[in-house]
């Protein structure tokens, strides 16, 4: 029976008004133009055959469309529809990747496709795209890594989260390494309540398990006993401490008509891009800062001899041209503001793995760690 154009018109029309009408007939559409364009196929490759059909599915307006895919006895036909409808489903799928990784909840990543789509995509469908991402994000956190990088960065930065019922800011452990090509990459993302020497003895022990060996320079803020578990993990790597937040505790120390005058003496003592300046003399100058507003303040005297504090001096045992990109973590602080920007949309994130995934994508994503850093490559004790 041979039907006219407006016959079959009228019949998808009338088959469309009913329940679940309009996703039949995409699949039914779908499957047809597959089996058509596999006849076509097969009229141009002689000796081929067809071979039954193959279950597939894709998504339209929010819905799985289930269909069979016809086969050939060869397996050299593709459909070209199918491709088309893999490019739509992945190119969704990287729109609502990119707007949770920009900060946006699932509700409101549901919310913009409505508005650019329609009434289409499911909560499951979103949901669907959003794990997408996830799975990509655990992944690349779960990598194998190289055994050597020249220099550490690491640091926390604390998130709220939701657990039992309860919110609490919790820690989330950063490691950000410079390649051997001078590249810069996160290593890893660990989750920990609080920040603790002990919790960063554990995350090293997870860096050697998934390849690190060793370490030319580790570079921390203050954290107590950390010093203890990199000569421990990490055997023969120096740990400088950074510089920038002893400078915050100093300046806490004096009252505020003093701040300008001892920032300029603390910038006397952290020297860089010197070749003649030393750890000895740069020791010498603290010691004499420490008489200096010790005078005043009695706390500075107590800070004189404290050998301690020559963990704020391992830069200067490096190359001019790097000590100002190793004597503080400025770096990694810069990547944990960019942390803190797509969680401050919400007032807590719903679990631990939602934050690893937004963390995760925005460090799998930044643009300047591709960069090669200038000069980084000079100093050739951490770069042989």
């Amino acid at each position: 029976m041979k039907f006219t154009k407006e016959q079959i018109s009228e019949l998808m029309c009338k088959h469309a008004q009913k329940e679940n009408g309009l996703h039949d007939l995409l699949e039914i559409m779908i499957e047809s133009m597959m089996v058509a364009e596999r006849g076509e196929f097969l009229s141009e490759n002689q000796g081929d055959k067809g071979n039954g059909y193959r279950p597939g599915h894709a998504y339209g307006h929010g819905k799985k469309l289930e269909f069979r895919i016809p086969r050939d006895r060869y397996g050299n036909f593709h459909p070209r529809i199918l491709a088309i409808l893999r490019d739509q489903e992945e190119e969704c799928d990287r729109l609502a990747g990119v707007l949770y990784t920009k900060g946006l909840t699932q509700e409101q990543v549901g919310d913009v496709f409505d508005e650019i789509y329609g009434q289409h995509y499911s909560k499951s469908s979103i949901s669907r795209m959003v794990e997408s991402v996830r799975s990509q994000v655990n992944q690349w956190l779960e990598r194998g890594l190289d055994a050597y990088y020249p220099i550490v960065f690491v640091d926390c930065v604390h998130i709220k989260i939701h657990r039992s019922k309860s919110v609490s800011t919790e820690a989330f452990y950063v490691a950000l390494a410079v390649t051997d090509e001078g590249t810069r990459e996160v290593l890893g993302i660990f989750n920990m309540p609080v920040e603790s020497a002990t919790g960063w003895g554990g995350i090293f022990d997870e860096l050697k398990e998934r390849g690190v060996q060793r370490i030319g320079l580790m570079v921390a803020d203050g954290i107590t006993g950390l010093d203890t578990v990199v000569g421990k993990k990490f055997p023969g790597t120096p740990l400088q401490r950074c510089v920038t937040h002893l400078k915050r505790n100093m300046l806490a120390r004096v009252r505020h008509g003093d701040k300008a005058a001892l920032a300029e003496d603390l910038r006397d003592v952290f020297r860089t891009g010197q070749r003649d300046y030393t750890v000895e003399a740069a020791w010498k100058r603290w010691q004499s800062l420490c008489d200096k507003w010790g005078k005043d303040y009695r706390s500075f005297k107590s800070l004189r001899d404290n050998a301690d504090y020559k963990s704020h001096l391992i830069y200067l045992n490096y190359a001019p041209e790097i000590q100002g990109m190793i004597y503080t973590t400025n770096w990694i602080e810069r990547l944990n503001r960019d942390f803190r920007r797509v969680t401050r949309m919400r007032t807590a994130m719903p679990n631990e793995e939602s934050v690893l995934t937004l963390l995760g994508s925005v460090a799998m994503e930044h643009k300047a760690f591709d960069r090669i850093l200038p000069k980084i490559t000079t100093d050739k004790t951490l770069f042989p």
